[in-house]
């Protein structure tokens, strides 16, 4: 009699967003996971919340039982959750049995695929200047990440391009948009740095439709381009682990 064979767990992939009091925003996180769970069958894909919202990443990781498990932050800077939350959770996760591993933020390094999903939320196809709206910090190197993103973005659409925040220091988007028409744009348009509707990214719209806007394009939400960059993370992450052991 053969006797039955053992398969190793499915890999846990714990995709943890930041949380907020709108529920459009847990409900946007949730559409990821499902698109991402969709794609990636062959892991056990949940989501987890930094505040507000739960589930909590810890109690997540606490119910995914003995296997490996990767945290994929749904941050596009390493603000201060990237660098100091998400990091007290692995130190946290010691205690349970599971193998856990840090992903980097998807903004880091703004990959081709953020590019590739920025372009394609454009609301508009004729406008000759560009603002990359982001939620906004105040830590220096952060928004030195999402300024290099803008760089990027004008340089892959060929037209001049500015950066705005809806909080934390820099300008706001209708400020943003002012500024590119007094130089000569006429037709202005704002790709959203947001992964998730909520109110920061209201803040934006409504600040950068008043300073005349031509669109403002919807958040990231689960846009095919995420999965794929969340499958890019996944795999980065689980390149380090190995080297580490």
């Amino acid at each position: 009699m053969r006797s039955a064979r053992l398969t190793p767990a499915r890999p846990a992939v714990v995709l943890v967003a930041h949380g907020s009091r709108d529920p459009r925003a847990a409900a946007s996180t949730e559409a990821l996971a499902r698109a991402v769970r969709k794609a990636r069958p062959e892991w056990l894909v949940r989501a987890a919340y930094l505040d507000h919202a739960g589930p909590r990443p810890l109690d997540v990781l606490a119910a995914a039982g003995r296997r490996r498990a990767v945290l994929v932050p749904l941050l596009l800077t390493a603000a201060y959750h990237g660098r100091v939350d998400l990091p007290a959770v692995v130190d946290a996760a010691a205690e349970l049995p599971v193998d856990v591993v840090l992903a980097d933020v998807l903004g880091q390094g703004t990959p081709r695929l953020l590019l590739d999903a920025l372009v394609r939320r454009l609301p508009v196809e004729e406008f000759d200047a560009v603002v990359l709206a982001a939620a906004g910090t105040r830590v220096a190197a952060a928004r030195k990440t999402v300024e290099q993103a803008a760089v990027a973005l004008g340089e892959r659409l060929g037209r001049p391009a500015a950066v705005s925040y809806s909080s934390g220091v820099g300008p706001r988007a209708g400020d943003a948009v002012r500024a590119l028409r007094e130089g000569g744009a006429r037709r202005v348009a704002v790709a959203g740095y947001f992964l998730a509707p909520g109110l920061l990214y209201d803040l934006a719209v409504e600040s950068a439709v008043e300073a005349g806007a031509v669109g403002v394009a919807e958040p990231l939400g689960d846009a095919p381009e995420l999965v794929g960059l969340i499958a890019a993370r996944v795999a980065a992450a689980g390149v380090r682990a190995l080297a580490a052991a």
